[in-house]
């Protein structure tokens, strides 16, 4: 099961530095996690401080 970014998002960048397959990447205006690569790891989810990233 692969994350999403919500809205919430405030592109601070702490998830991409998180993430150990590089699969998240700035996208239209907020960070966006490319499920192809995502191995549900939660990382991003748990370094995101406003709580942005959720399982999909």
């Amino acid at each position: 099961m692969a994350y999403k970014i919500s809205d919430a998002c405030i592109c601070c960048g702490t998830c991409e530095g998180q993430c150990p397959v590089g699969a998240i990447s700035m996208g239209d205006g907020k960070f966006e996690i490319d499920e192809s690569k995502c191995v549900s790891c939660g990382s991003c989810a748990g370094a995101c401080p406003v709580g942005a990233i959720e399982s999909d």
